[in-house]
């Protein structure tokens, strides 16, 4: 697995985790103690995406309400929240990851970690923002 497929899903593991303790992401991660072997490499943009998602949730949370046709924040899965939070942040902040590459690795996250449904929701409501991106005010 590349490294920044690692970093994605660590990221992911600690925001998820920090939502289901009512935590700060940064505070979880801290809790982990030190990285196992995998994790070393991933940390550093693990890290980079974690401190995005948490500085913009509130805007990222805005475009998903807006944007996931009749689904609600709350009534998404708690893995697939998270999952396109970070996917979000990737596509709408990171230059440096091509916006395909930010939809597909969110995608194949949701098919190992999430339900049946999962990889065609995220796929839709990320490729929807990716067509929306040119127009939003970020």
């Amino acid at each position: 697995m590349a490294a920044r497929t690692k970093a994605r899903k660590l990221a992911l593991d600690i925001l998820y985790a920090a939502e289901m303790r009512g935590e700060r992401p940064m505070d979880v991660l801290a809790q982990r103690g030190r990285p196992n072997t995998d994790e070393i490499a991933a940390r550093d943009h693990a890290i980079r995406l974690i401190e995005g998602v948490q500085e913009h949730q509130e805007r990222i949370d805005e475009l998903l309400a807006t944007y996931a046709t009749g689904w609600s924040l709350d009534r998404m899965p708690a893995v697939d929240r998270n999952l396109l939070r970070l996917g979000a942040y990737e596509l709408l902040w990171v230059d440096d990851v091509p916006d395909g590459v930010a939809v597909a690795e969110a995608v194949a996250l949701a098919t190992e970690l999430s339900t049946e449904e999962s990889p065609r929701f995220v796929n839709g409501l990320l490729s929807r923002l990716q067509r929306l991106k040119p127009s939003l005010a970020l």
